[in-house]
C-alpha cells in the first residue's frame, strides 16, 4: 500500500497548564507545527461541545496544510485532573486529494481505532512512558496501511468489469457515447460524497492537483445508447480560480451542488453558473443539486427558494443527500435524457474527421495529376524523338538518292565520252 495515503497519525491531549498538546506522534519527523495544529483544532471542538465525546469517527479540515482527519476521540481516566478525565484525540492525517477514500471507508476503520484506544487508555492509567504509547501507535499505522491495501484490491477486481462495458454495451446495435460533466460548488457541500455515492470508485479515479480536480467515470445505460459520463470534481476554494477555465472547456453539462443547511453554498450558485457561462458557448444543460435533505431538522432554505433559482437560471432541480442516496441515480440519469436529446453525443471510437479525408483525396489527386504530367512528357519526348529520327533518316534517305543520281550522272558522261572517241 502506498504510504503517501497516510500523513501522519498523533495522540492529542488536554494539558491543564499547557493546553492541547502532542503527546505521540508517526512518523517521528512530523514536524512540530502540524503536531501543533492538529492537536489544538481536535482538542478545541471538545471544548465547545461542553465535554460530550462524539461516538463516531469524524472528518476534520486542516486546509492550512491541504489535508484532513479521521478522528477519534477519548477520555483517559486520572484522578489527579481536575474534571478526574483527560480529554483526548486519536487522529490519522491524510492528504485533502485523497478524502474521497476515507469518506467511503469510514466504518471499515472503526474496530481498528476502538482497539488501538483501549490500548491508549490502558498505557495511560499505568502513566507509561511515551516511547510505549509510540510503539503502539506504529502498529495502528501498519494495520492501516494492511486495510488500505485490501481495500484497494477489493475495489480495483470488483470495478474492472464496471470501468469496461460488457459485451451487450458493446454490440454494433447499441450507439456508444460520452459526456463530460463539471460538478460545481462551494466547499464542504458535498460534491465528492454526491460523486462518491454515484460512482463508488474511491480508489479508481484521478486527481489532478495543478487545479484540484478529481476525474471519475461511470457508465450508463439510456434507451438504445451505452453512455459514459466523465465527471469532473473541482475543489471549491478560491486558491483554484485562475484554472478553472481549463476545467470548464469541453463540458457538455453542469451539476451545480449547495447545502440545504449552509444558506452561503445556495447563494454562491448564481455566481457558479456565471462564472461557468463566461467560459461556455450555447444554452447550459445540466441540473441543481440540492444536497443533505436528509438533515431535517438543520434545513435553511425552501422548497419555493430553490424553485425560484432553477427557473432564473433554467435549469431542473433535485433534493439529494449523498448519506442516504435519495434521488442520486434519479439526477444523473435526467441529465444522461436531457443531454441525448440535445443529441450533443461525443463517440468514443469516432471515424477520422472528414477533413482529414478530404485532404488525404486531394493530395491523392495531387499524385495522381502528377504521373500524368510526367508520363506527358516522357511520351512527348518519346515523340520527339522519333520525329527527330525520322527526319533524319529522311535527310540520310535523300542524300544517299542525291549521291546516286550524281554518280549514275557521272557514268554517263563518261559512256558519251568513249562513244565519241
Amino acid at each position: 500500500m502506498d504510504k503517501e495515503l497516510i500523513r501522519g497519525i498523533i495522540l492529542s491531549q488536554f494539558d491543564q497548564k499547557a493546553g492541547p498538546t502532542a503527546v505521540a506522534w508517526e512518523p517521528s519527523k512530523l514536524s512540530v507545527n502540524i503536531q501543533n495544529l492538529v492537536s489544538l483544532k481536535t482538542i478545541q471542538i471538545l471544548a465547545g461541545e461542553g465535554g460530550k465525546i462524539p461516538k463516531t469517527l469524524a472528518i476534520i479540515p486542516f486546509p492550512s496544510i491541504n489535508s484532513k482527519g479521521l478522528v477519534k476521540y477519548f477520555e483517559i481516566e486520572d484522578l489527579a485532573s481536575r474534571g478526574r478525565r483527560i480529554d483526548s484525540s486519536l487522529t490519522l492525517l491524510f492528504n485533502e486529494a485523497d478524502d474521497i477514500i476515507f469518506y467511503k471507508y469510514i466504518k471499515n476503520f472503526k474496530s481498528v481505532f476502538n482497539e488501538i484506544v483501549k490500548k491508549i487508555k490502558k498505557l495511560g492509567s499505568k502513566k507509561s512512558d511515551r516511547k510505549k504509547i509510540t510503539k503502539e501507535i506504529i502498529k495502528f499505522e501498519k494495520e492501516l496501511q494492511s486495510i488500505l491495501g485490501d481495500l484497494k484490491e477489493s475495489e480495483m477486481s470488483t470495478q474492472a468489469d464496471a470501468a469496461f462495458p460488457s459485451a451487450t454495451e458493446e454490440s454494433s446495435k447499441f450507439a456508444r457515447y460520452r459526456y463530460k460533466l463539471i460538478v460545481c460548488g462551494d466547499p464542504f457541500v458535498g460534491k465528492t460524497s454526491t460523486i462518491l455515492r454515484y460512482t463508488d470508485n474511491a480508489f479508481r479515479r484521478t486527481y489532478i492537483p495543478t487545479i484540484g480536480v478529481n476525474l471519475s467515470d461511470k457508465y450508463v445505460q439510456y434507451k438504445d445508447a451505452t453512455i459514459k459520463f466523465v465527471l469532473w470534481d473541482i475543489a471549491g476554494q478560491s486558491k483554484f480560480q485562475k484554472m478553472r477555465s481549463y476545467f470548464y472547456r469541453g463540458a457538455n453539462g453542469i451539476i451545480l451542488v449547495f447545502d440545504l443547511t449552509a444558506p452561503n453554498s445556495f447563494k454562491d450558485i448564481p455566481n457558479w453558473y456565471k462564472d461557468i457561462k463566461a467560459h461556455l458557448k450555447g444554452d447550459l444543460q445540466g441540473l441543481i443539486l440540492a444536497n443533505k435533505n436528509d438533515l431535517v431538522d438543520q434545513r435553511k432554505i425552501t422548497k419555493e427558494m430553490i424553485e425560484s433559482l432553477a427557473n432564473r437560471l433554467n435549469l431542473n432541480y433535485f433534493e439529494t443527500s449523498a448519506l442516504t442516496g435519495e434521488n442520486i441515480v434519479e439526477s444523473f440519469l435526467k441529465i444522461a435524457e436531457m443531454l441525448y436529446k440535445k443529441k450533443k453525443l461525443h463517440k468514443i471510437d469516432e471515424k477520422p474527421k472528414r477533413r482529414s479525408t478530404k485532404k488525404k483525396t486531394t493530395k491523392k489527386k495531387k499524385t495522381t495529376k502528377k504521373k500524368q504530367t510526367t508520363k506527358k512528357k516522357i511520351t512527348e519526348k518519346k515523340k520527339t524523338t522519333k520525329k527527330k529520327k525520322t527526319t533524319k533518316k529522311k535527310t540520310a534517305k535523300k542524300k544517299t538518292t542525291k549521291k546516286k543520281r550524281t554518280t549514275k550522272k557521272k557514268k554517263t558522261g563518261v559512256s558519251k565520252k568513249k562513244g565519241t572517241s
